[in-house]
């Protein structure tokens, strides 16, 4: 008889915002005339292994550049759950937008895990120098991994993967060609953290994703993939969405427990 999995939490972390968008921008084609805000966010996995990160935020100076606006640096965001970014061994990098891969120099001793195909696309293929791609890319955050490959320290990932037990990441390409969510066994079941799979609930209740679409068909057979791995609609997390703030237990200063 194999052993029960491990149980673990997961803590959303909001590290910018909140930001006003036009609706159209974060759900496909719909009310354009509307306005939603959003805000930036990591999350954090605490289970027997000891806590990993889920994305890496943004780096100081590239938030000082862009002027973001509640910005908080990562490290300090983290230091609210009493954890040590420069002690994380492990850091899931769900696909490599600026918001999501900048702050990769704040964990210097995380193993990082990216998808392979989501690394040679935005390190090696030169159509991601391209103006769509560059507009959402962090050279810095890109070069980062980029020296860490084939060292221990980078493990490219192919396809869906159990990297810990309870913990499984899944290839869910359609906002870009090699995002990955996290499955993740808690006390209700397997959770998801999608990031930017939906930049809001919104995008899973109604199957309309962002505008910022690699490959729609894809996409659309990434939420048929997570709503049928996921233990119940509302364990599918989002990676934008402003109720993950507001509509959660705080344990810290914009910091909330998903489950």
């Amino acid at each position: 008889m194999s052993s029960p999995l491990p149980i673990h939490e997961i803590y959303a972390v909001k590290y910018a915002g909140p930001f006003s968008r036009p609706v159209a921008k974060v759900l496909w084609n719909t009310d354009w005339e509307k306005e939603i805000e959003i805000n930036y966010y990591i999350w954090v996995v605490k289970g027997d292994e000891g806590p990993f990160v889920v994305d890496c935020g943004m780096s100081p100076s590239l938030a000082r550049e862009m002027k973001l606006k509640g910005y908080v640096d990562p490290v300090e965001m983290l230091a609210r759950m009493g954890i040590e970014a420069s002690r994380v061994k492990r850091v899931v990098v769900t696909h490599m937008n600026f918001d999501h891969i900048s702050g990769a120099e704040l964990f210097p001793n995380a193993t990082f895990y990216v998808q392979e195909k989501e690394f040679n696309f935005w390190v090696k293929d030169p159509i991601a120098r391209k103006p769509p791609f560059l507009m959402l890319s962090d050279p810095v955050g890109n070069s980062y991994l980029a020296r860490l490959e084939g060292t221990e320290r980078l493990v490219l990932v192919n396809g869906d993967r159990v990297i810990l037990p309870g913990i499984e990441l899944l290839l869910a390409p359609g906002h870009t060609p090699g995002l990955q969510a996290v499955a993740v066994n808690t006390a209700r079941g397997t959770a998801i953290v999608g990031s930017d799979c939906a930049h809001l609930f919104r995008n899973y209740e109604e199957e309309i994703p962002s505008c910022f679409i690699i490959d729609m068909v894809a996409w659309m057979r990434t939420y048929d993939k997570l709503k049928s791995k996921v233990s119940s609609p509302d364990l599918l997390f989002p990676g934008h969405d402003m109720r993950m703030l507001t509509q959660y237990p705080k344990v810290a200063e914009e910091i909330t427990r998903l489950v």
